[in-house]
């Protein structure tokens, strides 16, 4: 018997985008390909034979149906990724979360996506309201399984957006999906090679995180340095010889005021916007270019990115081999060099929402419009201007927020700062922002600081300083709270 709910739930095929697909079998069980390989798995722990030993045990102890849909809820862990790649062997559907996350956010996701089964860390599962639920840290080390033979189509996670605009959508990818962002973004960008040790901040509950300290490092025989919580970054580097670290700018930027391990070669931004500041600090201080990438939840990865070497300080790059990107207007017809538009694209991943009318937003023409304003140059690079909910227009100016916000962020007192729009009778909007100051500071140094960096009419005209930003469980700002709040 086969659990049919998660194909069953997928948009019709005619509201999917146009998929650039890559060579491979038409049967695949994505786990199976990433525990083919020798060598050390778990930086300073498992080698891959007790890796894939731990996760048959699991699938063994699972007893599912192939197509069951299986919470997994817990930080970064060995026990995690071998709860993963278990589940994947069983032939089950991959629903992982965030472990910031609370019982009543949790039950939604549980009922949209008709969870059967949870797998959670011992210290968070009483937050799980799932009826079958498995402790991790109780489940078998050992044993064998004959993985289920999957098909390279059959439905292997439903990754759920973090929830930045709204009720949180359930994106499905399938086993070759899994293995297509390892082959281009992974393969292409990174050049990874099996001695390398992959770490990183974000939750493999959020695909960027998968890719970092799963799918990315299996793929290529390389190791894995699980971070469990954020505050360990550093150690874990230090201790592991990190060699590829993947996080956000605001880590980036704190780990500049510390001493920064030697073992490190290459660096991955995303999630938020990476300012060009950060870029060449960060570059001065280590030598290291950091790869700035745009992705998302419904592509599973990165994109748009650019190798180190070729890439350009406040761009995300250009297309990553395998995908196609344009910048359209409102008709989707395509724009011109440093014309403001919407970012569309396409290749071997794409958007499909479980069981959500939203699909028809996200995905137009055969495209996967990702919300966010863009230009691109005459070389072909890919410079990101807002959220296309983040464009303020005031007095028929259209005003970037992350523009304003990157020139906040070279002014030393800033910390971490947020702009938004703020309702004005006489401008329509005008530039808001929300600082968090590191040192004493005033609202008028920070206003002089941006008119003096960017066109004088962009400057923010409101400044509120405050303790922290809202955040979503993957560190993202929630500027619709903020908007909320200006309103």
């Amino acid at each position: 018997m086969t659990d049919t709910f998660a194909r069953d739930h997928l948009p019709p095929r005619s509201a999917w985008p146009d998929l650039l697909l890559l060579d491979g079998p038409e049967r695949v069980n994505a786990a199976v390909e990433l525990l083919d390989h020798e060598g050390t798995a778990i930086a300073g722990g498992w080698s891959y034979a007790e890796l894939r030993a731990r996760a048959e045990a699991i699938a063994a102890s699972l007893r599912i149906e192939p197509g069951t849909r299986v919470l997994l809820h817990t930080p970064n862990t060995p026990q995690a990724i071998a709860a993963w790649l278990g589940i994947l062997l069983a032939g089950g559907v991959v629903v992982a979360t965030m472990p910031l996350l609370r019982e009543r956010e949790l039950r939604k996701v549980a009922t949209k996506a008709r969870v059967g089964v949870a797998l959670a860390a011992r210290a968070i599962a009483g937050e799980v309201p799932v009826e079958d639920l498995r402790v991790l840290e109780e489940l078998p080390e050992r044993g064998s399984f004959e993985p289920v033979d999957t098909a390279a189509d059959d439905v292997a996670i439903i990754a759920f957006t973090s929830g930045t605009t709204g009720l949180p959508k359930g994106c499905v990818h399938f086993h070759r999906d899994l293995l297509a962002c390892c082959d281009t973004f992974a393969r292409e960008i990174l050049e990874p090679r099996s001695t390398d040790v992959f770490s990183g901040t974000p939750p493999i509950a959020f695909t960027y995180g998968l890719g970092a300290s799963l799918l990315f490092p299996l793929r290529f025989g390389a190791s894995i340095a699980p971070v469990a919580k954020p505050a360990d970054l550093l150690d874990v580097i230090r201790e592991r010889g990190v060699t590829t670290l993947f996080t956000a700018p605001t880590a980036y930027r704190a780990l500049l005021a510390q001493d920064v391990p030697s073992s490190l070669h290459t660096c991955v931004s995303a999630g938020e916007p990476l300012p060009a500041g950060i870029s060449d600090a960060w570059y001065e201080k280590t030598g290291i270019r950091i790869v700035d990438g745009i992705g998302s939840t419904e592509m599973l990865h990165i994109f748009i990115a650019s190798r180190a070497a070729d890439a350009r300080p406040g761009s995300c790059g250009t297309p990553v081999p395998g995908y196609e990107a344009r910048i359209v207007g409102p008709g989707m017809e395509t724009l011109g060099p440093e014309e403001v538009g919407r970012l569309a694209v396409r290749g071997p991943t794409g958007c499909r929402y479980l069981d959500d009318e939203r699909q028809a937003t996200y995905v137009r023409d055969g495209w996967n419009l990702t919300g966010d304003a863009f230009t691109v140059d005459a070389d072909g690079y890919f410079w990101f201007q807002a959220r296309t909910d983040d464009m303020i227009i005031s007095s028929g100016y259209n005003i970037s927020g992350f523009e304003v916000e990157a020139a906040l962020l070279e002014h030393p007192a800033v910390a971490e700062c947020a702009v938004v729009g703020a309702p004005d009778p006489e401008r329509g909007h005008v530039v808001m922002a929300y600082v968090v100051a590191g040192a004493e500071v005033t609202a008028r140094e920070l206003q002089d600081h941006v008119k003096a960096l960017i066109a004088p009419y962009k400057y923010p005209r409101r400044i509120e300083f405050v303790d922290a930003l809202p955040r979503t469980p993957t560190g993202k700002v929630q500027r619709n709270v903020l908007r909320e709040r200006v309103a």
